[in-house]
């Protein structure tokens, strides 16, 4: 995709977006929405209501850049939330744009820090 770090956040809108938005009403959106700042450097993805269109808005140093995907067959799967947005990792989110469904994927088990025992 871009070089996303692992300090990049990424924020997912769950309720359908108008795709006629460009910048500055994404920007709108990431504030009064995802209540975030949209000029933190982080990724705010938008869907529309169909599914089959995304748009990623975030600030690139010295101005917003928005990056769109439009998919001829499929639907987008964002992870079900309670609130208006999710977060997700950046492997979460190209798992997304591969046409995972992430619902239906399951984490195995990794490292877990052992707890100390009283002495």
């Amino acid at each position: 995709m871009f070089g996303i770090t692992t300090t990049i956040r990424i924020f997912l809108a769950v309720q359908p977006t108008d795709m006629r938005k460009g910048l500055d009403g994404l920007a709108q959106l990431a504030r009064e929405v995802l209540e975030q700042n949209p000029l933190s450097g982080h990724f705010f993805v938008f869907r529309n209501r169909k599914r089959d269109r995304i748009k990623i808005l975030y600030w690139d140093r010295d101005g917003y850049a928005v990056w769109m995907k439009r998919l001829e067959k499929g639907t987008f799967r964002f992870p079900a939330a309670k609130e208006g947005r999710v977060e997700v990792t950046p492997a979460e989110m190209a798992a997304v744009l591969e046409g995972l469904d992430l619902s239906r994927a399951r984490r195995l088990p990794r490292f877990v820090l052992p707890v100390p025992q009283p002495a």
